[in-house]
């Protein structure tokens, strides 16, 4: 069993690391996991973390993600940068 005072630590060093994520690394990433979920041409799932899908939003690559639909749909730019990046981070 740990004492408090690993437990404490073991806190501060995981929320020391989540403080220090590159927000735009894991956008990237989402918006290319996206291109996984496309079908009709511009509709992809929504099953990211809502901040980072709020980001894609604002930076316009994909509609708003808040309501019931549970796809969102790609801009073209989004679609276009979506493959772009799915192809540079997976292709082989």
């Amino acid at each position: 069993m740990r004492s408090p005072q690993t437990a404490a630590r073991s806190a501060l060093t995981l929320e020391t690391k989540v403080t220090d994520i590159n927000t735009e690394k894991i956008d990237e990433t989402v918006l290319a996991l996206l291109y996984l979920g496309l079908h009709e041409g511009y509709r992809a799932w929504k099953g990211f973390d809502w901040e980072t899908m709020h980001r894609l939003h604002e930076k316009g690559y994909i509609t708003d993600p808040v309501g019931k639909a549970k796809s969102v749909l790609f801009t073209e730019d989004g679609l276009r940068e979506s493959k772009r990046l799915f192809m540079a981070l997976f292709a082989q």
